[in-house]
């Protein structure tokens, strides 16, 4: 199923695409895709829904971001061979682990906003993964089965802040809009392999980034068990697994950032596409 949530920022509705690409509106089923909702088994009971019966809605309508009041919105970097080596950097021996503050989830086609006085502002193509069924210390064989699905999400990483500025990398990742996550939270059985999917980004028509979740580190299963060991994974939390090569930090001989006024478009092979604006900072 690809589910997802539409309607104005923060009154979106449930929805569901259907076979026919029709979205058409859940909210007399469930009452929204969130951390509660997911825990209380919405998936399953969407599952039994006759999708024909369902109101449709307009193509025009916002999507919003596909999982709902987020409370734990954590990242892995430098989780891609190729990706690792253009930043020059060594290759990790167990995962980098940091976390995109919550409130910078948006919808996958809303406007990526500058912070105020950006330099550096980079784009990052990602797989997410959307925590179905919490635990802690989680079998690495059974961690397939706390996964609900997954998602396109846009890592936006504002590299000054990130890397320049001291402390930790989280201070280069959570400025409001760094998180569009969706369209569509593609439930776990319709990725056949979650580890050999296509990835892409697009800066004003340029390609900059062709991936594949194959070249990742670490893998989904081994992330999932590995950080149930270090913090307990509920329901709704969204993982961030990390990027391939072509971010604008690594480009040779000169990097290249966000400005404002660019068009960013990223997709992931059976995720879906994400469309956005980027613009400055108003003050």
């Amino acid at each position: 199923m690809k589910l997802l949530r539409f309607g104005p920022s923060g009154r979106e509705k449930p929805g569901i695409l259907d076979k026919d690409g029709v979205i058409r509106d859940l909210s007399g089923i469930v009452d929204d895709f969130t951390p509660a909702t997911l825990a209380a088994g919405a998936i399953a009971k969407v599952r039994k829904a006759k999708l024909d019966s369902l109101p449709k809605v307009s193509p025009r309508t916002r999507i919003g971001p596909c999982v709902g009041g987020v409370r734990n919105f954590i990242a892995i970097g430098l989780n891609y061979i190729d990706h690792a080596k253009e930043t020059n950097s060594p290759i990790p021996k167990e995962p980098i682990v940091f976390n995109k503050a919550p409130s910078c989830i948006v919808g996958p086609n809303d406007a990526v906003v500058l912070p105020k006085g950006s330099k550096k502002t980079d784009w990052e193509v990602e797989l997410a993964v959307i925590i179905g069924k919490g635990g802690s210390y989680i079998d690495e064989k059974k961690a397939m089965s706390h996964v609900a699905g997954y998602a396109v999400c846009h890592d936006v990483s504002e590299r000054e802040y990130q890397i320049e500025r001291g402390g930790q990398w989280t201070k280069g990742k959570g400025c409001p809009t760094f998180g569009p996550l969706g369209p569509w939270l593609v439930t776990r059985d319709e990725i056949k392999d979650v580890q050999n999917l296509d990835m892409f980004l697009d800066v004003n028509g340029r390609r900059m980034q062709t991936g594949s979740t194959s070249t990742m580190i670490f893998g989904v299963a081994h992330l999932v068990s590995y950080l149930s060991r270090f913090m307990l994974l509920e329901a709704g939390d969204v993982i961030t697994t990390g990027t391939p090569p072509g971010v604008g930090m690594g480009l040779k001989p000169k990097p290249r950032f966000l400005k404002g006024g660019e068009t960013v478009h990223l997709g992931i092979e059976g995720l879906g596409e994400q469309t956005q604006k980027v613009v400055k900072h108003k003050k």
